[in-house]
């Protein structure tokens, strides 16, 4: 009778078997502790792309920085044209941007006096710009923007 008993035990080992081949491949083991230095499962890896890496299309453009004023401090023998000349700049600009600190300064009013400047006087500058007569704009003569 030792027939039955192979054949059962034969169809455990099957069913076993079988069984270990449906479990995910990180879940099966050989039931026993590690063994060390045994090398680990692998894990899945992604597909690596062939071939150049792609580089960026947008470039942000660099901001291009503001005008900043110069203060100027007016010395002997200075006049607002001889200063304009110096600076590349106009004297009716440099009026204009210190109409409010200078009144005299104003080139819209009619107590405007270009030729009075006192030394001592702290006068603001963009330097290289322009003060548009037309549209009261600044504009770079050159049209160019001067290097910093």
């Amino acid at each position: 009778m030792r027939a039955p008993d192979t054949r059962l035990g034969l169809l455990f080992a099957v069913l076993a078997v079988a069984a270990a081949a449906c479990l995910p491949a990180g879940t099966r083991g050989t039931g026993g502790p590690p063994v060390a230095g045994a090398a680990a499962t692998p894990s899945p890896t992604l597909p690596v792309p062939i071939g150049p890496t792609p580089t960026p299309s947008f470039v942000p453009p660099t901001p291009t920085p503001a005008p900043t004023f110069f203060v100027y401090t007016v010395k002997a023998g200075d006049s607002l044209g001889s200063i304009a000349n110096a600076y590349g700049t106009t004297a009716r600009s440099i009026a204009f941007w210190n109409r409010s600190t200078y009144p005299s300064l104003d080139p819209e009013s009619a107590s405007y006096k270009p030729g009075l400047v006192k030394i001592g006087w702290t006068l603001l500058l963009l330097p290289g710009l322009v003060i548009d007569e037309d549209s009261g704009e600044a504009v770079y003569p050159s049209g160019a923007i001067p290097a910093p």
